[in-house]
């Protein structure tokens, strides 16, 4: 991996933070995105400090001066970007065991288009305008940070763990997120690029919280792994821990 470029959105914290920290370790070159200066460089120095090559830039997915200003910045810095982190994401107001504030009858627009515009919108947008540097890649990976709760199959299963976790404004972007991850692996599927969704599990993190169930350290894995794809790796699935998880 040396010699890599990866550029991981919302860097500067939890899952994204440590997928930061495992691509450095593994020899990327890593750029993390954060949306204000001070995050940046505090994120920045915690990650030096613990060993790893990074640099930081100021970068809010969700406005488009700032995605044209990442993409001027690593075309004119390095001319290619091998590694797109999409991992930038909000929830939508809580998870089990304390459960949503709110329900697909119920959702106030305003939320349902804020948590979108995130974890959705922004992410079509952040990719499109990575795509012509990751094209300039001789095998570009790209990962989408998804969720177990944008499954529609384990969503629908009665006998499934996650029946009874609804969240739907956040579940909604995930499955939106799952159907982006599909569509544009298969518009790239004569390229050398591979796009996958990845679960990172229920993680303790400022989202997660303390009940939940993994640390950070594994809470990373699957991005770093989906990131270091092998040329037969696989493009268009949706992945836990190397096993594929259903749509």
């Amino acid at each position: 991996m040396s010699g890599k470029i990866a550029l991981v959105t919302g860097g500067n914290r939890g899952i994204g933070w440590q997928t930061a920290l495992e691509l450095s370790r593994a020899g990327v070159k890593v750029v993390i995105g954060a949306r204000t200066e001070a995050q940046g460089r505090e994120a920045a120095e915690k990650l030096k400090a613990a060993g790893a090559e990074v640099e930081w830039i100021r970068l809010d997915v969700t406005k488009a001066e700032d995605r044209e200003a990442a993409r001027a910045y690593l075309e004119k810095r390095f001319g290619r970007l091998d590694i797109l982190v999409n991992n930038a994401g909000v929830a939508a107001g809580g998870f089990p065991p304390v459960g949503p504030d709110h329900t697909a009858s119920e959702v106030a627009m305003e939320k349902l288009r804020a948590v979108m515009e995130t974890n959705f919108f922004a992410v079509v947008a952040m990719t499109q305008a990575m795509l012509p540097l990751l094209k300039a890649s001789e095998a570009g990976r790209i990962v989408n940070l998804s969720s177990i709760l944008g499954s529609l199959t384990e969503q629908a299963n009665k006998k499934s763990p996650f029946y009874m976790a609804k969240s739907f404004a956040y579940s909604a972007s995930k499955t939106a997120l799952n159907s982006l991850t599909v569509h544009l692996a298969f518009d790239l599927r004569r390229t050398k690029i591979k796009v996958n969704a990845a679960h990172p599990g229920w993680v303790k993190t400022e989202m997660g919280g303390k009940d939940a169930q993994m640390e950070l350290e594994d809470g990373a894995k699957t991005s770093v792994m989906l990131a270091l794809l092998p040329e037969d790796g696989p493009s268009g699935g949706f992945f836990h821990m190397g096993q594929a998880l259903p749509w």
